[in-house]
């Protein structure tokens, strides 16, 4: 009997063949691209261009054009690039912050674009990557502490909840407890035993959230997953989605409700949102993102169509902003910087990258799809609240 066509994970679509086996490092790099993933910024990046560099030379170029230019995720990659190209050839000023902006949009970019290239076991071994270094960075926050690990070390970000790095690790995390979720509820008969097993796995993923790297968009990001793994399984059965989401909704409120510390959080946050309504400026977190939403809309109202320019956002933030917000450098909203830089066709440029990405799940109705929707869509709602892309 001959072999199944190959499928890419990542993609959720049957994709060409490769001829030939592809070049072992380039397996070898993926795995390393997906070990390195809670590690400092400067070993992601080194993940980054190996991997890029294995595909360089792997030889199979014309292969995976074609598995590229199969997916669906190909034409609205190509839309977001070529829309950052065009205004950035537009609009003649160039900013300071013009060559790290137009990076941050090439790297979305060819982020996916290595992902859907790679062959179904090359992206098992990114996927085994992660997971090993999921393991092994939950294992550095549970004896972390108690061994007396420097804070300087390369897990400074698991142990220490600073930075950007630390709310990157916690999104992770996120994303792995709604994945150990999705395959809780598709266990059934004789594998319920396997479906306990996983939602104890969810449990220690959203722990570390708590503990160690208390992120609040995190934590609201993994409990949003639960309902969305319940939806994507029981979209057609109202009965059983309606029972499963009291119950989840139960879940999350007993969650909150034995965890005072995160409690005192959300007020906090809520209390932030509250003065930034009533117009007060504060160096709170959700005050934050009110101030920089509120002037971030007024840019992309200013010039909807081609925006202030790439790398335009941190000049007007700076004439706009108060004062003592003026040294912020990111809008902590994807959308919204698209928006103010590229304009409306910029922002829904980015927008349908990430919508192609939960269709792409939400339509595929087994395992691997629920588990593609959970991953995007909690990445999208990241990006909405965060620089997360």
């Amino acid at each position: 009997m001959p072999a199944p066509p190959e499928v890419v994970p990542v993609a959720l679509a049957p994709q060409p063949r490769i001829a030939g086996g592809p070049a072992p490092w380039v397996r070898y790099s993926a795995g390393f691209w997906g070990l390195v993933l809670f590690m400092p910024v400067g070993l992601t990046y080194l993940a980054f261009f190996a991997l890029a560099l294995a595909l360089i030379f792997s030889g199979q170029g014309s292969h995976r054009w074609q598995r590229l230019r199969a997916h669906r995720l190909f034409v609205p990659l190509l839309v977001f690039g070529t829309w950052t190209l065009v205004v950035l050839a537009w609009q003649p000023a160039i900013y300071p912050e013009t060559p790290s902006n137009l990076w941050h949009g090439a790297r979305i970019v060819l982020t996916f674009t290595m992902a859907l290239v790679l062959t179904q076991q090359e992206a098992t071994w990114a996927l085994r990557g992660f997971l090993v270094a999921a393991g092994l960075s939950l294992v550095v926050i549970a004896i972390g502490p108690a061994l007396g690990f420097p804070i300087d070390s390369p897990w400074r970000n698991l142990l220490q909840y600073s930075g950007n790095k630390s709310i990157s690790n916690a999104l992770l995390l996120a994303v792995l407890a709604g994945s150990a979720i999705v395959v809780a509820l598709a266990s059934t008969g004789r594998r319920r035993l396997a479906a306990l097993a996983a939602l104890a796995v969810a449990l220690v993923p959203l722990a570390a959230i708590v503990l160690a790297l208390p992120s609040r968009s995190a934590l609201l990001i993994a409990l949003l997953s639960m309902p969305a793994a319940a939806l994507h399984r029981w979209r057609n059965q109202w009965r059983s989605l309606l029972l499963a989401l009291a119950g989840m909704a139960l879940v999350s409120v007993l969650l909150l409700a034995l965890l005072p510390a995160m409690q005192t959080r959300l007020v906090q946050g809520l209390a932030e949102l509250q003065q930034a309504s009533a117009g007060a400026v504060t160096q709170g977190s959700w005050n934050l993102r009110v101030q920089m939403v509120r002037h971030t809309v007024d840019m992309l109202l200013d010039k909807p169509l081609m925006g202030w320019g790439i790398g335009g956002w941190n000049a007007q933030w700076r004439l706009r902003a108060p004062a003592a917000l003026a040294n912020l450098n990111m809008p902590h909203n994807d959308f919204l910087w698209m928006g103010a830089q590229a304009g409306l066709p910029g922002a829904l440029a980015w927008l349908a990258v990430w919508w192609t990405a939960c269709r792409i799940g939400w339509q595929r109705q087994d395992t691997a799809g629920a588990l593609a929707f959970v991953a995007a869509l909690a990445t999208l709602c990241a990006a909405l609240v965060n620089s997360a892309t």
